[in-house]
């Protein structure tokens, strides 16, 4: 990368750092448990959802239980429960199981003197146990929008984030698999874009062509990212 003005790297969390959904934990996807449409439920996971986000609502069973009546509201209260149960250890086990590789870049560029952030769309569920993970200490700046009240991509989020950083956007660049336009809300702050397609592969492979097309450089995994910086070391 010709970016010898780049000081800070800001990364997604989900489907970024994480690893495939398919190694995230031995309990089935949610929509499985459910039983019901994948996209049905992506769609409302996704795009419909952002009250959660935003923590209007940190309660776990109540975000869960208006997710799942939006999808189908004849679903049973005890079913709801239960999946619950399940996704909750499913979630724990997506964060005990982060690729050692990405762990192992994100000290590598803080060591190469680079700033370091997450910036996250998660509500209060999704990150209950993000503090157990192998992530926890490896950024200068963690912002999850239920925390601060707004969401990718809108600019405000980013402006959050480069204010806590301490550098402008054009110093900075974001890495993202480009899911709720993150790619194309960090480029509209003037940040330079970095997809990451690995895990689009094995969920949404149709939509890889668009989201590179958001992005000023392309990856397979996260932990390639620091290829990207070789030769160049972060200023002072």
């Amino acid at each position: 990368m010709s970016a010898p003005a780049i000081r800070g790297v800001i990364f997604d969390l989900f489907h970024t750092l994480t690893a495939r959904e398919s190694q995230w934990s031995a309990c089935p996807a949610t929509y499985d448990m459910l039983g019901v449409d994948r996209v049905a439920w992506d769609r409302v996971l996704l795009e419909s959802s952002r009250w959660r986000l935003v923590g209007e609502e940190r309660d776990p069973y109540t975000i869960f239980s208006r997710l799942v009546t939006e999808v189908d509201p004849t679903i049973p209260d005890a079913k709801v429960r239960d999946v619950l149960a399940r996704r909750t250890v499913r979630f724990a086990d997506c964060f005990r199981n982060i690729p050692a590789e990405n762990v192992a870049m994100l000290r590598s560029l803080r060591g190469l003197g680079y700033k370091v952030a997450l910036l996250s769309n998660a509500d209060a569920f999704d990150i209950a146990d993000y503090g157990s993970s192998a992530l926890r200490g490896c950024f200068d700046v963690e912002i999850f929008s239920c925390d601060v009240g707004c969401v990718k991509p809108e600019p405000e989020i980013f402006h959050k984030c480069l204010e806590a950083l301490g550098l402008p956007a054009s110093e900075c660049v974001f890495v993202g698999d480009g899911g709720s336009d993150e790619l194309a809300g960090a480029r509209a702050v003037g940040l330079r874009t970095v997809f990451v397609s690995g895990v689009m592969a094995e969920l949404w492979p149709g939509q890889i062509a668009s989201r590179r097309a958001a992005a000023d450089h392309h990856v397979e995994w996260a932990h390639e990212v620091e290829a990207l910086f070789k030769g160049e070391p972060a200023t002072a």
